[in-house]
């Protein structure tokens, strides 16, 4: 195919839409068709990146590959599509402000007033089409919601990107909310028709309406959105909500939503090969067996801060067949051993989510003994690593008070240190970020559950196990199973000991897909499987988390 196509994807009526999971859900739908797929996220907000940003304003961070710390949008990029992205995946208003007053300081404007128009849309427009070299198709997510005063440049610039490329070779796809009122009995389209109305009135009509609700959605309603919004019929899809995420991009098949944009952009529509896909979907329909796992964290009230790690558990629960509870403890109520083990008893497994900052630590500790004196099933992230680390320090090789100098500056064993190279530098985008290498032992579980010598996983911490300690750790019985290629950092660290108790100073959750689960978290809930059926984790249900991360409290 000679020229790049462009789909751009906005939102309207309130955020929190959907238009993320519906660009991904239709990037997947496009590779099945054997097209060259890339998506982006355009996001309004001034930070440069969300790497220093609370998560309970943002929620996670996602990294990338090559270490950019991007919007948890990417996410589901990379879920869909199973393919990594890049930071060019990821453009927010504080990069690209940053990027033109940088040029405007070196003078490459010529003295020229610089302006929104045309250097801001210059340079998003830029973005857009950096992206999409060697690729067939370009799908771009515009962040808000249509109407806001941030989000004006972007539109504004998709706007112009339509005349620059030639018109045949982009459209628009809105995604909007259809809310039914109690009080009427019925399902409202005025707000899709008011956020239509604001995109054109921006210059920009949409090809394809995408309406969400909670409940079909009649001919007559679509007649009347179609009518309003200055569509087609067949243009308006419906997307009700779906059992699990990774039905959507069925549902969108099934209503012609991928063969509809490959109509408006005048390309070939050969079969979608979605037999795979299917499988899996029936298989996460199909479990009945539950494992129940505790997580283990301090920001717990919003789980999309930890959406990468909920999804990677959904995905090593289809592969096994079978369902995994979430039981998420407030790691600041284990405030001792005996807290720890109420709290604690009966789960399958033990879960210490990663982390930044001193606070809720002694509760992670306290969970960490107790999965490991309990023989439970422990997986440790990132901090869980550290945190698994430092307890065993502490309580097994007689380290009393160890610590991280991240917690406590001044401890007399500081198991867990900061980067040599680290000391001195300021917060923000100073961590070791991105993918490294990691080489694992033989004959240990790490190297077990990969299957491999070696394997590439993507990290986002400063901090790091104190070489000074890895003997004494050791001779205790802590086996470092996986180390940078030179053997001087610590990636893996486990107990033969146990039944399956591993930490891995990297984020392998970013790197699971519903058709290919994390090797260690497919490892955790195979053991926590395994302690089910041996009856020792029996206990009350919590709450069961599909692998979309929609809850059904029982």
């Amino acid at each position: 195919m000679s020229e790049t196509k462009y789909i751009f994807v906005t939102g309207g009526v309130v955020s929190s839409i959907g238009k993320g999971t519906s660009a991904a859900a239709l990037g997947m739908l496009l590779k099945r068709r054997g097209y060259r797929v890339v998506l982006q996220k355009f996001d309004p907000y001034i930070n440069v990146d969300p790497g220093t940003m609370n998560p309970y304003q943002h929620g996670e961070v996602y990294v990338t590959e090559d270490g950019a710390e991007t919007d948890l949008d990417l996410g589901h990029y990379e879920r869909f599509l199973d393919e990594n992205l890049g930071r060019l995946s990821n453009v927010t208003t504080g990069s690209v402000y940053w990027e033109v007053i940088t040029r405007e300081r070196r003078g490459d404007y010529l003295g020229a007033t610089v302006q929104v128009i045309p250097h801001i849309t210059n340079e998003i427009k830029a973005r857009i089409g950096r992206l999409g070299k060697d690729k067939d198709i370009v799908i771009t997510e515009i962040g808000g919601t249509v109407g806001d005063i941030e989000s004006l440049p972007f539109l504004e610039a998709i706007r112009q990107f339509r005349n620059d490329v030639g018109r045949r070779n982009v459209i628009y796809v809105h995604v909007s909310y259809v809310p039914y009122i109690e009080a009427a009995g019925e399902l409202k389209t005025k707000p899709t028709q008011h956020s239509a109305q604001r995109l054109r009135e921006i210059g920009i009509s949409p090809d394809v309406l995408i309406c969400r609700a909670d409940r079909p959605i009649g001919e007559e309603i679509r007649r009347k959105i179609a009518l309003f919004g200055d569509t087609e019929l067949d243009s308006v899809i419906p997307a009700e909500n779906s059992p699990t995420l990774y039905d959507i991009p069925l549902r969108l098949n099934e209503e012609g939503l991928d063969y509809l944009v490959l109509e408006k952009l005048n390309l070939p529509a050969p079969a979608a090969d979605l037999g795979e896909w299917k499988e899996m979907v029936s298989r996460l329909h199909e479990t009945r067996d539950t494992v129940k796992v505790a997580i283990i964290g301090k920001y717990i009230k919003l789980q999309d801060a930890y959406l990468s790690v909920v999804e990677a558990l959904g995905h090593a629960g289809g592969f096994h067949g079978v369902r995994v509870e979430l039981d998420w403890v407030d790691s600041e109520k284990l405030t001792d051993q005996e807290a720890a083990r109420g709290r604690l008893a009966g789960v399958d497994g033990v879960l210490v989510l990663p982390g930044f900052g001193h606070r809720g630590t002694e509760g992670k500790i306290e969970a960490a003994r107790y999965a490991r004196e309990s023989g439970t099933p422990y997986l440790g992230l990132c901090l869980g690593m550290q945190i698994g680390v430092i307890e065993f320090a502490r309580n097994v090789a007689g380290l009393e008070m160890a610590n991280s100098t991240e917690f406590e500056a001044e401890t007399p064993h500081p198991v867990i240190d900061i980067m040599a190279d680290q000391v001195g530098v300021e917060m923000g985008g100073t961590m070791r970020l991105g993918r490294y290498p990691c080489q694992l032992v033989p004959g240990t579980l790490a190297a077990g559950v990969y299957e491999a010598d070696l394997v590439n996983e993507r990290h986002r911490h400063r901090y790091e196990v104190n070489n000074n300690y890895r003997d004494t750790l050791s001779e205790a019985g802590m086996v470092f199973s996986g180390t940078s290629p030179d053997g001087r950092l610590v990636e893996i660290a486990e107990l033969g000991d146990h039944p399956f108790f591993i930490g891995s100073q990297f984020h392998p959750e970013f790197k699971s897909r519903p058709l290919r689960p994390a090797p260690l978290f497919k490892g955790f809930v195979g053991a926590c499987e395994a302690r089910k059926k041996s009856g020792a984790g029996e206990g009350d249900l919590v709450e069961e988390i599909t692998p979309s991360g929609e809850q059904a409290t029982r």
